[in-house]
């Protein structure tokens, strides 16, 4: 079975990989500064964050075309696929799942599989490779339904823990489900924010008081939660036009779990960072696929 892989720009995938693995990206619009844009295609990261500074006005995002999403799935029709896996960003950030899905009733063509990755950035990046790997690995011998049930294994591995400079943005996009308990940016006060378990919402569960401590505390959580798993472990840094401070972390993080499988940094695109604004910075991880469904061994750098 020839197996096509569909996605969209928030999860951050290299060009490299999107070209090796025949992957469909299809863009996220981003409005900054009166100017309609493309992520990943007539903007980057580094240009976002600097219209992002000099805004007046906090960026609207808005849903991949559907159009385009069709327009692709029957382009990989016409190139034989039997089934089409089409991984996007989360429904609680996003419409775009539940609308495809709708259009989909309608569809005349091959089997799509719409996976909520329930979350974006690298994390659904990581679930879109994972998904690439194992139909470049079985061939035509791919079985999406068998894809499906990992990727949901994978999905249930994902942590993550942000660190934000301040909620406005997030409070301005109503992306912050319980806004009004963290609402009023006292200095040095670091809100701490992941995506709830239950209702995959984004939540600020704690206010701590300098950045030193947030990443303190960030780091005992992560040691508690990881102690819980009995796989290998992928560790991300996320961070939003940060990376000299990402290498720093990620340093000391090597030296204090050095038994983790691979360390990486990445970036919040922009439509992850019009809500999480700029220097926020996320510790994240997940499931080492690789060794856990793929057999590959992995060694750190």
């Amino acid at each position: 079975m020839k197996i096509g892989l569909v996605t969209d720009s928030s999860a951050t995938l290299f060009p490299e990989e999107i070209e090796k693995y025949h992957i469909k990206v299809i863009p996220v619009p981003v409005e900054i500064g009166g100017k309609n844009y493309l992520e990943g295609v007539n903007i980057s990261t580094k240009d976002f964050y600097a219209k992002l500074r000099v805004s007046k006005k906090l960026p609207k995002t808005s849903q991949p075309s559907i159009a385009d999403t069709i327009k692709c799935y029957q382009e990989l029709a016409s190139e034989g696929c039997d089934a089409i896996i089409s991984i996007h960003i989360g429904s609680t950030i996003s419409g775009f799942v539940s609308n495809l899905k709708s259009e989909l009733k309608t569809f005349k063509g091959p089997k799509v599989y719409v996976f909520d990755s329930l979350i974006t950035v690298r994390l659904m990046g990581h679930l879109v490779l994972y998904a690439a790997k194992q139909i470049a690995l079985d061939g035509n011998q791919a079985d999406p339904e068998k894809i499906i049930e990992n990727l949901k294994k994978i999905r249930n591995s994902i942590g993550e823990y942000f660190i934000v400079n301040d909620l406005q943005n997030l409070v301005k996009g109503g992306r912050l489900s319980n806004a009004s308990a963290f609402i009023g940016n006292i200095l040095k006060i670091k809100p701490l924010l992941t995506f709830d378990d239950n209702t995959h919402e984004i939540v600020a569960f704690e206010k701590v008081r300098s950045l030193k401590r947030a990443y303190s505390r960030i780091e005992e959580l992560f040691s508690r939660d990881i102690s819980k798993v009995n796989y290998p472990i992928k560790l991300m840094i996320i961070q939003g036009d940060n990376e000299e401070e990402a290498q720093r972390w990620l340093s000391e993080l090597k030296v204090k779990f050095p038994n983790l499988s691979t360390y990486e940094i990445s970036f919040f695109g922009p439509v992850v960072g019009t809500h999480l604004g700029d220097k926020s910075i996320g510790l994240t991880w997940l499931m080492d696929y690789d060794r856990v469904f793929l057999n590959i061994g992995v060694t750190n750098d």
